[in-house]
């Protein structure tokens, strides 16, 4: 039985950008649950940010095996390993355009020149990581003889996968079949590595190209759980639980769990939020269950603060940990919220820019939450009135206008931190610029009041390292 295997490309859709970094993190984390044999994510554009996903992604990914899309050049080659190499089962892409037009257009290279370069790349990356993937783009539109001389060539230099792509996407599913049939047919090294393939949507045939191409010998799909010009996953899958087994092929995903999982990716692209909301992705429950407890060293704290996205230096690492030490031997466990709100209270303090003057908040269930913030900036008075959708929402919504700036609110988090009529309400709120979280502390018996010096405290330590950087 041809056992396909299912590369999800969701992330390196154009939708996918509109996607928060937790958002991105999240996705991968239920494709990971999902069983997807591959998870791919596009290349390294800006560099911090997508470096520091990248390394998010390769340690919430456990089972799936993590592909990132790379360049021929070694130097680039090297800096997406850099970010991937944690990964357990990590593989580098290296995507080329195969045609005559788009050789000469985007490369202004001559067949041979490519041949040589792909060839290059695909050593050098085998130097690095223990996978490594050739893409033949607008392999359809090439020339015959080439593509299957560079195919050769890219399994002989240690391609694990070869993958050809209907990037024109007007072929008919007889006539994919035949062109997978064909390839498989006059790489003599094909056995060698796994045989890909992609299909365009352009016609609607992306789903049925695919079914054709696994019949013809094709061993692994670029589809998505929200596809974007490209076969669906849930598709597929339907497919082949019906008619697979006449056509001897099969694939490992979890289907029970493809429809729930799927729905729920859906949603991240779907959901709306009011203009008027300076929050990216909502509020949202804290469900990691990681604790710890006076036992765990340094090593064990410093890496949970990773996962929750810091990077700190090495002296908040200390003070960090420092503080956790005296907390965990005042009670048993220690949860992952409570070092973050750790964080936000001990790391990276500095002298504030920003404070605040005095706030006015107006809420009711008739009309929209207005805030009038005042802050005071080097001595000058700043101020800000703004509507939100809550009076969270308008007194962040004032600030961003008091600035002129949006960041990303990565996270919101309230939590009471003593009882009775008097009692304490702690914030922490967190802001990511370039891919780097900035956590703020906010205390009072004011929710409005600790949600707003939260949100001042994370924007200070923004200004000063732009200010210092």
């Amino acid at each position: 039985m041809n056992n396909v295997q299912i590369c999800d490309a969701t992330l390196k859709q154009n939708s996918a950008r509109n996607l928060s970094f937790r958002e991105k993190t999240e996705l991968v984390r239920l494709l990971d649950k999902m069983k997807t044999d591959v998870i791919e994510i596009g290349p390294i554009e800006a560099v911090r940010a997508d470096s520091l996903f990248i390394k998010t992604a390769a340690d919430a990914v456990k089972d799936s095996t993590l592909a990132v899309l790379t360049d021929w050049d070694q130097e680039i080659i090297a800096m997406t390993w850099e970010a991937l190499k944690n990964a357990a089962h990590p593989r580098l892409q290296i995507k080329v355009p195969v045609s005559l037009v788009q050789m000469e257009y985007l490369y202004h290279k001559k067949p041979e020149a490519v041949k040589a370069a792909v060839t290059q790349g695909i050593a050098y990356a085998k130097t690095l990581c223990p996978q490594a993937e050739f893409i033949a783009s607008d392999a359809t539109r090439a020339e015959k003889p080439f593509l299957y001389e560079v195919l050769e060539a890219a399994i002989q230099a240690g391609a694990d996968v070869v993958t050809v792509c209907d990037t024109d996407g007007a072929m008919l599913p007889e006539e994919f079949g035949a062109f997978v049939k064909d390839v498989r047919e006059n790489v003599s090294s094909i056995d060698k590595a796994v045989l890909g393939f992609a299909c365009s949507d352009l016609i609607t045939m992306a789903d049925a190209c695919s079914i054709a191409a696994m019949i013809a010998g094709g061993q692994e799909v670029k589809a998505s759980v929200y596809p974007e010009n490209m076969a669906s996953i849930r598709n597929l899958a339907s497919v082949i639980s019906k008619k697979g087994s006449q056509f001897g092929i099969g694939m490992n995903i979890r289907t029970v769990e493809l429809k729930r999982l799927s729905d729920q990716v859906a949603r991240m692209f779907t959901e709306t939020k009011s203009k008027t909301s300076p929050f990216d992705t909502g509020v949202r429950e804290d469900v990691s269950g990681r604790t710890f407890s006076v036992n765990d060293d340094m090593a064990a704290v410093i890496n949970e603060t990773k996962k929750l996205g810091y990077d700190l230096s090495e002296e908040d690492q200390v003070r960090v940990y420092e503080e956790f030490r005296n907390l965990a031997a005042r009670k048993e466990q220690v949860s992952s919220r409570e070092i973050d709100a750790i964080v936000a209270s001990w790391a990276l303090q500095v002298p504030p820019s920003y404070i605040l003057d005095n706030y006015i908040i107006n809420s009711s269930n008739v009309f929209a939450a207005s805030a009038h913030i005042r802050v005071k900036k080097d001595g000058e008075i700043m101020e800000s009135v703004a509507l939100g959708d809550g009076p969270v929402d308008a007194a962040f919504l004032a600030l961003e206008q008091i600035v002129g700036r949006h960041y990303e609110l990565d996270d919101f988090q309230i939590r009471s931190v003593t009882e009775g009529r008097e009692a304490m309400g702690e914030t922490v709120v967190k802001l990511r610029v370039g891919g780097k979280i900035y956590s703020g502390r906010g205390l009072s018996t004011d929710i409005i009041g600790s949600s707003i010096s939260a949100y001042i405290s994370a924007l200070n330590k923004i200004v000063y390292e732009e200010e210092h950087s």
